[in-house]
């Protein structure tokens, strides 16, 4: 059965990496770079979690802040209401809960960067599982998130979709080599997206088998981060479900006028 997250949504997806950035002085997962995404048209925005000092999960890639804001601290060990004022000439923080509340009609896609988030990132979208995507390289974290977003749900509630993390993409991937179905099906199941870069340095990962594969177990395929326009239309084309993409402004206009079923 196909999670409300992918149902009445555009098709192709398009996944605003980070939100939508196109001015130097405005910072990725910053409150402007979502609001802008939005702007754009967007119906799903790619983001990440990290966990402040107090506790309070942020919408952050980078486990410090040097790349961002210059400051060379980890973002645990900063409290929120610095953390705050740092990003204020950035496009502004935006926390997780404010996210969901601020940006309703939005869904998004939440790679959960920290180990110590995960607990909180599923108390947070406990009830909007129907918009939220859970996903992390590490397997361990991303079924941590899902797991406490069930046990904080609301009577009646959806779970968050989730994404496979590093060692079910591995498992996948093998099982097609090894021409294993079973491999491949143990793997997938529970699994709602495969999201993945199109190649692994040499290796190619995006391939007619594993979309195939997954979409006979009712999985999504998107490929990240992909921003230059040929390429969606290649991987579109090739029957993949969705970009990951910093240009999301861009793919709207590549894609065309979507659709709602795939």
């Amino acid at each position: 059965m196909t999670h409300p997250y992918f149902v009445d949504a555009p098709y192709p997806r398009v996944l605003a990496h980070r939100g939508l950035t196109v001015d130097d002085a405005i910072a990725e997962n910053s409150y402007a770079s979502v609001a802008a995404a939005q702007r754009a048209g967007v119906t799903y925005v790619e983001s990440d979690c990290h966990l402040t000092r107090d506790g309070e999960v942020v919408l952050f890639h980078d486990a410090d802040l040097r790349r961002v804001t210059g400051d060379p601290r980890r973002i645990v060990d900063v409290e929120l209401a610095e953390l705050t004022a740092l990003m204020e000439d950035r496009g502004g923080l935006i926390t997780l809960r404010t996210a969901l509340e601020a940006f309703p009609a939005l869904r998004f896609n939440l790679d959960v960067k920290a180990p110590g988030a995960a607990d909180a990132v599923g108390v947070l979208v406990a009830g909007h599982g129907e918009r939220v995507l859970v996903t992390s390289f590490a397997d361990a974290r991303r079924r941590a998130a899902v797991e406490s977003a069930a046990r904080h749900a609301p009577p009646g509630a959806v779970p968050p979709a989730t994404s496979a993390g590093r060692e079910t993409i591995a498992r996948v991937i093998w099982g097609l080599i090894a021409r294993s179905p079973r491999l491949v099906a143990s793997s997938l199941a529970g699994i709602d997206a495969l999201q993945v870069p199109e190649r692994q340095g040499p290796v190619r990962v995006v391939t007619p088998r594993l979309i195939e594969a997954a979409h006979a177990h009712g999985v999504e395929v998107h490929v990240w981060t992909v921003n230059d326009p040929a390429d969606m239309r290649r991987l579109v084309g090739m029957g993949v479900d969705g970009v990951v993409t910093d240009r999301a402004d861009v793919a709207l206009d590549t894609l065309g006028p979507a659709s709602n079923q795939p």
